[in-house]
Formats: C-alpha cells, structure tokens, sequence
C-alpha cells in the first residue's frame, strides 16, 4: 500500500456536514442547529463529571443512558470535548473567566473547539461568544505558567517538576491516547491479524505494529473493538502496550504456579495465561468481587483453561497463606494514582491529592508484603503501578528490599528485551513513558527470592505448610 493510500493519522476538525432528517427543525419548530445543540450537552455532560463524584469514563456512561436519543456520533462528539476540557480543565477555567454568561458554557465551547471546524462551531455561537473566543484562542500559551498552560494542579506540577525532560513528559500526557490492541498468542498471530485489519474495515484506522511489544497493534481514532468478529472470538483483546511489555518481566513458563495479584479486569492476566499455553496454575486474584466478574467473559472468549479467580480479603486472607512459599511468579499490579494514563484518564489529575497519593503508598506496600510470602526460593516478584511517581516507584521497592534481604533485585531491562527485542532500557528498573515511548506510564522492577539452603528450606516448609495440603486453593 503507497503511502498516499494511507488514513490519516490523528484526529481531524469536523467539516459541516448535511443535517440528518431529524435535525431539521426543533421539536417547536425553530430551526436546529446542531452546534448549539452539542454545546448543550457538553455542558450538561460537565455537569455532572466536574462534581468528582465518579471517574469521567463512568459519569459521561451515566449520561449516555439518560440520552438514549443521541447516535453514535453525536456520542463520539461529546466525549471528544469533555475530555478535552479535563485535559486542559486548568487553562480553559481561567479563560473562561473572561467573556460574558454562564462560565460553563464557555468551558463546553472551548471543549468543542477541539471538535468543530471554526465556521461549523460559529453557527451556535453569539457574535460576542465568537469574539471571545478569538480573543482567548489568540493568547500565546508560552506567557503562561506551567501550571496554567499544561493545566496540572500546584502539588503535582512539582512533583513531576523533578523528573528528566518534565516538559516534554507533561505534554505527552495531555495528549489523547492511540488505541493499542494485542493478539491472543493461543489464538492468533500478529502479521495474520495484522492482514485482516488492513483488508477490511480497520484499514480506516491505519493498524500497524506496536514498536516494542510482539503481541500489539496499534489503531488511531476510536474503531469499535467490541463489534469486530476477531474480537468476539477472542482473537485480540484491548490492552496498552505498556501492559503488554510488563507481562514480558513475568516471562512465565508451562506448567508454573503463577499468581495475579491485583488482577483487576483481567488484561494481563489473559496475556501471562495465553504465554503458559493454557498450562499450569494461574491465580487471578483480586479483593473486588465486581472487577473479577466483568473479566469472566474475557477469560471465556480466551480459550484459557488454566485461570482461577479468587476473591481474596484485604487482610490475613487464608487461602493466600496457604501458597505462601509456592508461585514460581508473582505479579503486583498494585493500586496507585494511575498519573501516567493521563494521556486516557485526564481527571484523575483533579481526582488525586498528595493525601490520597498517601494512602495509596501505604497500600501497596502491605499488597507487596503479603504477595511476597507467596514468592517460592527462586521464584520471581514483580512489582509494577501506571504511575511515574518516585514515591509509587522506585522508593517503594527500595523501601521492601530494605526490609527484605531474601530478595534481589533484577535487571527489568535485560528480561524484557528477551521478548521485546527493539526496547532498550537504563538501569534495573523498566521506567516507560508517553514522551519517549508512546505508552501510558509505566514502572515495574522485578525481584528474585533467594533460594533457601536445604536445612533451611525444610524447617520452613514443616512450620508454614499446612498439614496434608497440596499448596493450591480452591
């Protein structure tokens, strides 16, 4: 295929369009226009997501359902708005603060002059509305500070502030997100899918492969996954390739005992099942009974056979104790600030604080301690977030080998390349970022238990080993 053939990458300003049959007239006989219209639901939809009562995603799906009259592409309109204002929510309010009128309305148009060509967003605007927006859409971002024109709230604009090229990171961060997918490795292959999209209905969203990751493909713009028959087969599944690249640090093997700590909805936990070639024992632990539920049917589309979902307590959980000592591989995805998915979650920038940023760091340092007994002599931690916090990171791992010698720490960079040839990493921790990588934000440092000497070994299997047990739950 030449490249004049190809779709354009990116996001383009919608051209006026010809109005459908029902947008016609108003239901009182006043002309519609559309414009008008969608800055409506804009700010409606803000309405409610700027309360900060519920992430985004879920408070704009609530909304969604109490307009079932509006299409798909009025749909991808509005959401295509409000998340650019919560991108830029910071900026947007302090030129809001200027012009006349309800202040946001002028939020919803700001958000929407992401998504409309000028002359198409005009026909809903006022002729003062239209001046003001020239006039704020001419200030040079530059004269700005950080804070203002990157729009990141005080606390965390200094703490990113001290990380290497922080400019180019925080820009990274407000821009919208590709789509990664990833093959099902029991399943599919990567060039074969790669032929299907490109002869059908994903040519328009320009699939290639992902750089790093064997497994992924990346697609531009918003394709509808969920309809496409690969996926409904379970082929691919959705899944940033930063996730992908941190499953290669687990490098399971046939037949291991594997455990999936803070499994969640499942998406790692479908890629190390798929690499154990349906072998083995894989636990997908989690303590939400609702987030293990909705990775079910994932679980059935996969083909896997070898997965076993356990709801386990936050605490002092026994089925936990009872493999304690006997995974070859335990993975921490532990709960965090998510900051390094700002580029597809740009509220939790406005959801987190520096004292929720506190209890999170207590929590996955008790995750990390309890999952850790689980660890067999020999076997492997891993311990990862989607945050690029130090305090998350890289102070949280040397913080538990401090108070853990009977673990090491390994090189992330040297395991990963035996599967993602083309990565290349400084130090012993995988550090990935939008800026330099094109994924979300990832850290993940993988550990070694020290292998036990036999004296040793056999005094702790008779003291921790309940009696006449297998080592697996049910």
């Amino acid at each position: 295929m030449n490249s004049t053939d190809k779709p354009r990458r990116g996001r383009e300003t919608r051209k006026a369009a010809p109005m459908r049959r029902q947008e016609q007239a108003s239901p009182v006989g006043r002309p519609y226009v559309m414009a008008a219209a969608r800055i409506e639901q804009v700010r409606s939809a803000l309405g409610e997501i700027l309360q900060w009562e519920y992430p985004a995603d879920a408070s704009l799906s609530h909304w969604f359902r109490a307009h079932p009259k509006l299409g798909s592409r009025d749909r991808g309109e509005v959401a295509e708005a409000v998340f650019d204002v919560l991108r830029h929510l910071r900026r947007y309010r302090q030129f809001a603060e200027s012009g006349t009128g309800p202040a946001a309305r002028r939020l919803a148009i700001l958000g929407l002059a992401s998504v409309f060509d000028k002359s198409v967003l005009n026909t809903g605007l006022s002729e003062t509305e239209q001046q003001w927006l020239a006039h704020v859409q001419g200030i040079a971002t530059e004269s700005l500070a950080r804070a203002v024109r990157d729009s990141l709230p005080d606390w965390l604009d200094e703490r990113l502030a001290s990380l290497d090229d922080a400019d180019e990171l925080i820009r990274a961060l407000n821009l919208p997100a590709p789509l990664d997918i990833r093959v099902n490795p029991l399943k599919a292959d990567r060039a074969d899918m790669l032929k299907q999209m490109r002869a059908g209905p994903g040519l328009r969203y320009d699939p290639e492969p992902t750089p790093y990751s064997p497994w992924g493909i990346r697609l531009q713009g918003r394709p509808p996954v969920n309809r496409w028959p690969m996926f409904e087969k379970g082929e691919i599944e959705v899944q940033d390739e930063g996730s992908q690249i941190l499953v290669s640090l687990v490098a399971p093997k046939r037949g291991e005992m594997i455990i999936d700590y803070c499994a969640g909805a499942g998406g790692k936990t479908l890629l190390l099942g798929a690499l154990m070639r349906s072998t083995g024992r894989l636990y997908a632990f989690d303590v939400s009974a609702a987030r293990l539920a909705r990775a079910k049917p994932r679980f059935a589309r996969s083909g896997l056979s070898n997965i076993v979902p356990v709801v386990i307590n936050p605490d002092n959980d026994q089925r936990v104790k009872r493999l304690r000592g006997k995974a070859h591989r335990v993975l921490v995805d532990a709960p965090c600030s998510g900051l390094g998915t700002l580029r597809r979650n740009p509220d939790l920038k406005w959801r987190q604080h520096p004292e929720s940023l506190q209890a999170l760091r207590d929590t996955q340092a008790s995750i990390l301690r309890q999952a850790a007994r689980c660890v067999a002599p020999g076997g492997r931690l891993v311990y990862a977030t989607c945050s690029i916090l130090p305090e998350e990171n890289e102070e949280q791992v040397e913080r538990f080998l401090a108070e853990n010698p009977g673990f090491i720490l390994l090189d992330a960079g040297k395991i990963a390349s035996d599967r993602c040839e083309n990565l290349t990493l400084e130090g012993p921790f995988l550090r990935l970022r939008p800026d330099r990588h094109q994924t979300d934000g990832f850290f993940a440092a993988a550990l070694e238990r020290k292998k036990e000497t036999p004296v040793k070994k056999a005094v702790q299997e008779a003291e921790e080993a309940p009696q006449g047990h297998n080592g697996e739950i049910d």
